[in-house]
């Protein structure tokens, strides 16, 4: 009882101190600082990945003709994809308004920083995705554009911001060695790469489920024991797990941002949306309403219980729920460099500046 006395007690006096200050300031600074108060009260009470998907004739916020850096594979447009309107959806949050991004602002934020992706192919789609929407918002502003091996980059060099991309399917490392290949779920070496960043932004799963050719090494290590398979899902947890301590353990929260991109799903299964279709090839619209038949992956209760057991504080991009509506917005057919209908990745313009929307929403509001 007195501690709820305590507590209600604090709450008035921080209430009091606050409208004291907001009175001692000129009108504009005290409008100004009601104003992201009521921000922060509005952000902590929003989920933001929770809602529906609403037309919307402002879309895309560029070209995928007018963006340098688009892969063939996720240029649906270019590669004939005959319909457009798959480009013409908003997310709508049912609690909130979700602000509009706004590339000068994000530049302008971040002068003199540098932002990485670090994943697979889905931390690709995102990457192009956000350097396309940046170049969009400023044309004129001149880029460096690197492409090599491991590390590539984007460098807008009025604002003096680089976003990088480090990949890294797994997040933990693969090491050659006698054997073959081994991936090691207790090991990071290559997280020295991602040190002295100011924001990070991770991704895995894509590349833990696939096996035979596409499989990219031969045995897996947790401790002393080396097989040559175990449960993916309980694969994909232990190294996770691994991330999460290196973060615990490399990461000033004072300095660098961290984000996690949260699960992509894919649209191979019709029968996951109610479909007769097989695949997501032929799908023009998103799931209307706010609900998807095919449940939440298991996968994304992993990282839930990954990230609440870490020390640090990690922004989950929860961006599974809101992509699994869009099984309209992969190339399909329409992808210059994959062969078959792809149902993994996203079109650009499309799904993945969505993801940068909630992203620069999760840094304003």
């Amino acid at each position: 009882m007195l501690s709820s006395l305590n507590h209600h007690n604090s709450l008035i006096l921080e209430a009091l101190l606050s409208t004291l200050l907001v009175s001692l300031l000129p009108l504009p600074a005290a409008s100004e600082l009601l104003n992201a108060t009521r921000s922060r009260e509005l952000f902590t009470s929003c989920n933001l990945f929770h809602g529906k998907w609403v037309p919307d004739p402002s879309y895309p916020l560029y070209q995928s003709s007018g963006c340098p850096f688009i892969d063939p594979e996720f240029d649906c447009i270019k590669y004939g994809r005959p319909d457009k309107q798959f480009l013409k959806f908003s997310w709508k949050p049912d609690s909130c308004n979700l602000p509009r991004f706004n590339g000068v602002d994000f530049l302008k934020r971040w002068s003199g920083k540098k932002i990485m992706f670090v994943g697979d192919s889905l931390s690709l789609n995102q990457w192009q995705s956000l350097a396309c929407m940046l170049h969009a918002a400023s044309p004129n502003s001149k880029y460096n554009y690197v492409r090599q091996g491991t590390l590539s980059s984007v460098t807008f060099q009025d604002y003096r911001v680089t976003i990088l991309l480090y990949r890294s399917p797994y997040l933990v490392d693969i090491t050659r060695e006698k054997i073959g290949r081994v991936l090691k779920l207790e090991s990071i070496q290559q997280g020295n790469a991602w040190r002295g960043m100011d924001m990070l932004v991770f991704n895995t799963w894509h590349w833990w489920t696939h096996k035979g050719s596409a499989q990219s090494w031969d045995y897996i290590q947790y401790g002393s024991t080396v097989s040559k398979d175990m449960n993916r899902l309980e694969a994909f947890f232990k190294g996770l797990a691994t991330w999460g301590r290196w973060v615990d353990l490399n990461v000033d929260p004072t300095k660098t941002r961290v984000f996690f991109q949260g699960i992509s799903p894919t649209h191979y299964q019709g029968r996951d949306w109610m479909a007769s279709s097989k695949t997501c090839n032929g799908e023009q619209q998103p799931l209307e309403g706010s609900t998807y038949p095919g449940g939440t992956p298991k996968e994304v209760e992993v990282v839930k219980s990954v990230l609440s057991k870490m020390q640090k504080r990690v922004y989950l991009l929860d961006i599974t729920f809101l992509s699994q509506l869009r099984k309209d917005a992969h190339p399909s057919a329409y992808s210059g460099d994959h062969a078959g209908v792809d149902c993994s990745h996203w079109c650009l313009p499309g799904l993945p500046d969505t993801w940068n929307q909630l992203l620069y929403a999760a840094l304003v509001m």
